[in-house]
């Protein structure tokens, strides 16, 4: 087993496909974030090989390139634990008649996008039967259930990463991998826009502003927002120059969250905004923040930030059992320390939050300190994801069709 992407360059090297080279590529990308990451690839794919022919499963961004979607992409779209159990016979016929029909009809490659649980069977079944295959965006193996490492050894020629320290996990386990960078690092500017965002929504640009964000789902804005919203209460009695913005990912959390701020209307400047997370936290001159993957747009807008997260007790307990990394957020994840203050589970109280929060107002330096930092970090996740992707699949299939 080869330990790293470059092993095999010098004889890819010798071996050129012609830009009239006709690539048969199979895709699957369940959800809306691997259409944008398949769209990204199909377009850095296509501009070295036209000819190249795509089909699988796939959004409407990649539909609008040419792609042939056998599927609809929302029948893969399910999440939580009942409803992929509910569906799982659809789900295994979909699985199967795409085995089928890339076995009857060879692609070059087959690239699993993200969707792990449905997409690793199928590489691994397909490996099997001499189809290279590639895995673009690591699940989190790094973090929990570490044992599935080697399942992703049988199932892939190459695993694709976004962030650095995962790429370094899978080389320590002899898995094929190329770290390609993280698209949100290549679509966000390197310096933030903040006098447009703040022109966008309105807000005075001597303003002193705290972006409130307790989540994208029910739940999370129901064991979050509250203290969020009594956190900013506690902030504003310590310094009343502050203001305080909640952007609601749909209209189900516009409606939750309005309810939730209704007892604060008149003695609290806090405002709801409908959508427009990324520019609310480009406005922000800091962050409080549920854990997610949100953290990391936070970190390339350069916003300081306070994390946290709280779920049911029992699956605190359980999850604390399998987790194997000392951070939970991407930041702190990414740095390798401490670098923003993560509060979790019975820690999260509207007066840890305050405190943490007013810190940032407080000690100025401390901002610059965290703000180099993101810098440094923009600047290594941005490595032109699309392109360094499609590089790797390239690799694949050249170095595949030597063996």
């Amino acid at each position: 087993m080869v330990n790293n992407s470059d092993t095999h360059k010098s004889q890819a090297n010798e071996i050129e496909f012609s830009p009239d080279t006709a690539l048969e590529i199979v895709m699957v990308a369940g959800e809306a974030s691997g259409d944008i990451l398949g769209a990204g690839l199909m377009e850095s794919l296509l501009a070295r090989f036209p000819n190249a022919q795509f089909r699988g499963i796939g959004g409407p961004l990649m539909i609008e390139q040419g792609f042939k979607s056998l599927f609809p992409q929302e029948r893969l779209a399910v999440m939580g634990i009942v409803e992929p159990l509910k569906r799982l016979p659809e789900l295994l016929s979909i699985r199967r008649s795409l085995r089928q029909d890339a076995i009857q009809n060879p692609p070059s490659v087959f690239i699993g996008i993200d969707s792990p649980d449905f997409n690793l069977d199928l590489e691994l079944k397909l490996r099997e039967a001499g189809i290279a295959t590639v895995h673009y965006v690591s699940p989190s193996v790094w973090a929990w259930r570490q044992g599935r490492v080697h399942k992703i050894a049988k199932a892939v020629d190459r695993m694709l990463t976004l962030l650095p320290f995962e790429a370094a996990f899978y080389k320590q386990h002899d898995v094929p991998v190329t770290f390609v960078g993280h698209p949100l690092a290549d679509q966000i500017a390197m310096e933030p826009d903040v006098v447009s965002a703040r022109q966008v929504l309105g807000i005075d640009l001597q303003a002193q502003v705290v972006a409130l964000l307790p989540g994208s789902r029910s739940g999370e804005v129901k064991l979050l927002a509250p203290d969020f919203i009594e956190a900013a209460k506690l902030c504003f009695q310590v310094n009343p120059h502050l203001q305080f913005m909640i952007p609601a990912a749909n209209g189900a959390r516009y409606a939750q969250l309005e309810a939730l701020i209704e007892d604060y209307r008149g003695t609290l400047p806090i405002t709801l905004v409908d959508g427009q997370s990324k520019t609310v936290m480009a406005a922000a001159d800091a962050v409080l923040m549920a854990s997610g993957t949100t953290t990391l747009e936070a970190m390339l807008l350069k916003k300081p930030m306070v994390v946290a997260y709280r779920m049911a007790w029992l699956s605190a307990v359980i999850l604390s059992r399998m987790v194997k990394t000392q951070f939970i957020s991407l930041p702190n994840l990414l740095a390798g320390e401490g670098l923003v203050p993560e509060v979790l589970q019975k820690e999260v109280t509207p007066k840890r939050l305050a405190d943490e929060v007013l810190k940032y107002f407080q000690h100025p330096e401390s901002v610059e300190t965290i703000t180099q930092r993101f810098y440094d970090m923009h600047i290594h996740l941005k490595q032109g994801a699309s392109e360094k992707a499609a590089e790797a699949v390239i690799d694949v299939i050249q170095s595949k069709s030597l063996s």
